[in-house]
């Protein structure tokens, strides 16, 4: 009797184990037939997904090979052209493009409390289309992380001007392939502030007037005249012309700043990050110099730099 339950026992931890054998290899045989096409080596194979190609990017350009594969970036929110019309937002810098007369408006988004603060009492008598809206709203445009403050507007962009337009001016800023919409944004603002006449940019290589810009701008957009030019040597050549003296910022410039100024007229030219003025632009301007930094560092960001030396041509000009 005890021979036969242990036969009937053994019997069933048999069954029962072919069994459970019998379920993994079911389900085996289905995770198999459910990811083959994933494992073929056809077009849409893992080898050709997001990750794989920067996975062997990767490898690629440790090896010495390729540079390593970017996917596309998205243009930011509020930045697209809408119908030719750039996108621009804050206090100050729609502020400053109402009082503007060469500014031409189409569009305005505003929240109750951003009209009062720009003192708008009544949207509907303003000469464009305006709408009084939530921030959330502008949110959906502009994208979360852009400081709108409630108002936004579309607008014509500004006409950069030819250089024979230029102004009776004695102080001028020169951007040598400067294209950071932050810095440059910047630099107008310190332009401004400086009473500089105009900022001069090449038709290449530079930013386009933006939201972001703008808003670095902080409404200095509107009260410098922007100069485009096609070859900027050639320029150099037009204000040494016209009088000016052309000085290129260099942190290894063989003099420093406040000891080349001479004249009445001053040209101050900067190139972009990193690689400084291009090897032409040296050669063409009036003088090289460097800011004298005690410090550590003796760099500063182009914005910063831009800042310091029109206080310090501002100071002698004012003097002189």
């Amino acid at each position: 009797m005890a021979a036969r339950l242990m036969g009937v026992n053994h019997a069933r931890r048999v069954f029962h184990a072919c069994s459970t054998q019998a379920v993994a290899a079911h389900i085996q045989s289905r995770l198999a037939r459910l990811y083959q096409p994933a494992m073929s080596t056809k077009s849409g194979t893992p080898k050709d997904t997001h990750y794989a190609k920067l996975r062997r990017a990767h490898r690629d350009q440790k090896a010495g090979g390729a540079p390593a594969f970017r996917p596309r970036q998205p243009m930011p929110p509020g930045e697209g052209p809408t119908d030719g019309l750039v996108r621009l937002y804050g206090l100050h810098t729609v502020r400053a493009a109402l009082d503007n007369p060469r500014r031409k408006i189409r569009n305005m988004l505003v929240t109750r409390n951003a009209a009062e603060r720009l003192s708008i009492t009544d949207i509907a008598a303003l000469p464009f289309k305006a709408e009084m809206v939530e921030p959330k709203d502008i949110d959906r445009i502009t994208g979360s992380d852009a400081v709108h403050q409630g108002v936004l507007i579309e607008a014509e962009p500004l006409r950069p001007k030819r250089l024979d337009a230029l102004g009776d001016t004695h102080l001028v800023l020169v951007l040598d392939q400067v294209t950071d919409p932050h810095n440059v944004g910047a630099i107008l603002r310190s332009a401004v502030a400086f009473g500089a006449g105009a900022l001069i940019t090449t038709a290449r290589h530079s930013p386009q007037e933006s939201g972001v810009l703008a808003k670095s701008a902080s409404g200095a957009l509107e009260h410098i005249d922007q100069i485009e030019v096609k070859n900027l040597a050639d320029a150099l050549g037009e204000l040494h012309e016209a009088g000016f003296q052309t000085i290129g910022l260099d942190s290894d410039g063989p003099a420093e700043l406040e000891k080349t100024f001479a004249g009445d007229k001053i040209a101050l030219v900067l190139g972009a990050e990193g690689k400084g003025l291009r090897q032409k632009t040296r050669e063409t301007v009036t003088s090289l110099a460097r800011l004298d930094m005690p410090g550590a560092i003796r760099s500063l960001n182009v914005s910063n730099a831009a800042a310091v030396s029109l206080y310090a041509a501002r100071k002698f000009l004012s003097t002189d």
